[in-house]
This record gives structure tokens, sequence and C-alpha cells, in this order.
């Protein structure tokens, strides 16, 4: 369902990359964040009247509290001039957006990947949730400083790439070479049609040593054993597989989540990992040794060992134990919000400490080389 408002434009509050943010007057006094995406809408003026998609706020769910700008019905942006690209995304609705497919036809990127099939040992870094993101990053670059770091962003949460604010920054700092959205996903540096062309332009175009694949900024799960969207990862670590890249896979842990499914590794990696994945795949966990000394509880490590040996028992999965020495430092230097489920760094240390080590793993293996 949508649930339609009007609003005015009272005042601007900032922007990103493409995305600008305003304090909108709805018609009947109440005050809110409305989000603007600039190529799909336009940039609001103060005193535009807005049209909004309201319905998440009103249901209380995660997108940052933002109401939707979907047009400036007395300012609509002008035509954009004739450019090539005739892949769309977001398809048959009303907000469908057209883009260049790096691949398709008309791309200078065509010849590339006409044929190509091959990461030839790229590693594929995949985490469930998009939150990982920045301290995977932070772990790959303390081991490897220089490595060429692609992230391939999935249609599982927010469709716009230009939704992220930390994908955004880590673009302009040049902490990653940019970002590859693909299927329903768009927004990126380049566009794919699946995760398969993602992983090859990740490769051929950007030559890449990394690319990690997940998520863009929200997840959605129902609580039921298949009833999650960060099953693609699944997908993505048996597409870098068969495209003989390196897959590795994220640990989701959480020490502060009171949802029991979700304490010590989520039921959604162990479902992923038991009985989605079907290629070798190296899996990083942090070793719990002193590094962790009061920062967890023995419950947790008890917990989270008993997984590992599950997750060793099966036949294509490799767990490497990680030394966390140094990790927490590394992350709470870093210069992005570290934050998921509402947590910081402080009150859920294992789900980053985990995501960096697995960055520090892949870091490691890329010096290796």
């Amino acid at each position: 369902m949508i649930i339609w408002r009007q609003g005015k434009v009272t005042e601007f509050l900032g922007s990103w990359g493409q995305s600008g943010e305003y304090r909108v007057e709805l018609e009947d006094g109440t005050l809110g964040k409305g989000l603007a995406y600039y190529q799909m809408v336009g940039q609001p003026q103060v005193g535009d009247s807005v049209l909004l998609s309201t319905a998440a706020v009103k249901r209380g769910l995660g997108t940052g509290g933002y109401m939707f700008i979907v047009a400036i019905p007395d300012r609509l942006p002008a035509d954009p001039p004739p450019q090539p690209g005739h892949i769309v995304k977001n398809r048959y609705t009303p907000t469908q957006f057209m883009v260049q497919g790096v691949d398709e036809q008309e791309s200078p990127y065509h010849d590339v990947l006409e044929d190509a099939d091959d990461l030839e040992g790229m590693y594929v870094v995949a985490a469930d949730l998009h939150s990982a993101l920045p301290a995977i990053v932070a772990g790959i670059r303390e081991a490897s400083p220089h490595a060429r770091i692609a992230y391939v962003m999935g249609d599982g949460g927010a469709l716009p790439a230009w939704f992220s604010q930390t994908a955004t920054k880590m673009v302009d700092n040049g902490d990653i070479l940019g970002i590859i959205s693909y299927g329903q996903a768009f927004g990126g540096d380049l566009e794919a049609v699946n995760i398969y062309t993602g992983l090859l332009a990740a490769k051929h175009v950007w030559n890449a040593d990394v690319a990690i694949v997940a998520q863009g900024p929200g997840n959605l799960g129902t609580g039921t054993k298949w009833g999650f969207s960060g099953t693609t990862i699944g997908e993505a670590i048996n597409a870098a597989g068969i495209l003989s890249g390196i897959p590795i896979a994220v640990l989701r842990m959480s020490q502060a989540d009171n949802r029991s499914r979700h304490f010590g590794i989520s039921h959604h990696t162990l479902r992923i990992l038991h009985d989605i994945v079907h290629v070798p795949c190296v899996i990083p966990s942090p070793s719990f040794d002193s590094s962790f000394e009061g920062t967890t509880s023995e419950e947790l490590i008890q917990t989270v060992t008993a997984q590992l040996d599950e997750l060793r028992d099966v036949g294509n999965l490799e767990v490497h134990e990680i030394d966390a020495n140094g990790l927490y430092d590394v992350l709470a230097g870093s210069p992005y919000s570290l934050r998921t489920m509402g947590r910081n760094l402080d009150q859920d240390t294992i789900n980053f400490i985990a995501a960096a080590a697995a960055g520090r793993c892949v870091g490691r293996l890329i010096v290796q080389r």
C-alpha cells in the first residue's frame, strides 16, 4: 500500500551524493523529514509543494524516519538529455528508472564482458547486512592498505544506492572503488543485470582485488525459517564459486540481540551456509582470546563454539579462526558510523569484530599473493 500525503518544504537539512534531506510540513501541520533522490524527482527548494509516500513512517519501519518525496508537481525536472542505455530498474512501477547496464551493447565495457566468465580468483566477501560494510573494509585496509575494493549492492534492502550515506562517503574518501548495483537495485557507479555480471564487472572493469557483496541498507525478516532477504547472499556466494572466485562468508554475530535466533551466530547466516551455499567457502571467525576479555559472556562463547563446530561438519565450508587483537581500536577509529539494528560498536562489539575479522582475513590473503 501507499499512504500519500501532500506537504511543503520548509527547510533544507543536508545532502550526500544524489540524495537530499528536507524538513517538510504536511497539510495537518505535522513536521517530518523528507528524502529526495535528485535523479528521480529533481532538487526541491524551500517553499515547494511536494507529494510524499509515508507508509513506512506510519508503520514505524526502519527507513531512518524518512518520508519519500515522490514528485514536485509544480516544478517537474527537465527531461534528461538523450543517452544510451535501455535497462529498466524498479520495473513496472510508477518510479521505474532507466540505466545503462555495464554489459549491454551500448556500454563501453560490452566487449570486455561479452565472453567473460572467470573471476580469476578474485575474493568475494558476502555479508547479510549492509551495516557490515565499513567494518569489513576497515579489516581489509588494516592488513592490505592498498587493496582495490568494490562494493556490489543487491536488492534485498534499499533499491537506490543513493540512500546509503556510508557507501557514498566511502567512495568519496577512496576507501572503495565505487558501487555496482545489480538486480532491481540502481544508482551505483556501474549497473549490472545480476550478481554474475556485477562480480565480473568488479574484476574486469575495475580490476578489483576483492568485491564485498551485501544488501542495500535495510533487511527484511519475518522470524520464519526461510523468510528473510539475506538468502540472496547465499546465492552470491554460489555465484562467486561458479565464476572461479574465492567466496568468503561474513558471520553475522550478536551478543546484544534479545532475539534468541540472532544471539551468537544469527540463524540467517546458519541457514545460508547450511542450506544454500554449495561451493567451497571460507568462513573467518574471530578467535575468543584475551582480546575479548570483559566484553563477551561465557554463554556467547559456548553458543558460538557449538555453532562453529556444526559448520565445520559441512563438507564445503572451511572455518578460519582469525585473531581479533587490535580490531576494536581499528573500528573505534573508523570515520564511518558503525551501527547495526540501532546498536553501536560498544553495544554489540562482536557484530563488528566478526565483520572486521573477515576483512582482516581477506587483507592478509591479498598480501600473501
